[in-house]
């Protein structure tokens, strides 16, 4: 067994794993979103704004993911 086969298996594997937590809170900041547009819908396009922002926030976690598989290699 080669140890680096096998590390860069476990990589791909992390960065899988790694990608369900910003899934998840992109989930959590729109649905929050819509509750709050349902709640004070004159509120809509600053929400809106402040969705986007949290989404970058959230996301940029995913690509931290994948500079980290390749750093790493």
């Amino acid at each position: 067994m080669d140890i680096a086969a096998i590390s860069g298996n476990i990589a791909t594997v992390g960065y899988g794993l790694a990608a369900i937590g910003p899934a998840i809170g992109v989930g959590f900041v729109v649905g929050k979103t819509i509750e709050g547009v349902a709640r004070q819908p004159e509120l809509a396009s600053r929400l809106q704004t402040l969705m986007w922002i949290g989404i970058a926030f959230t996301e940029a976690l995913a690509f931290i993911g994948i500079a980290t598989y390749y750093i790493f290699q």
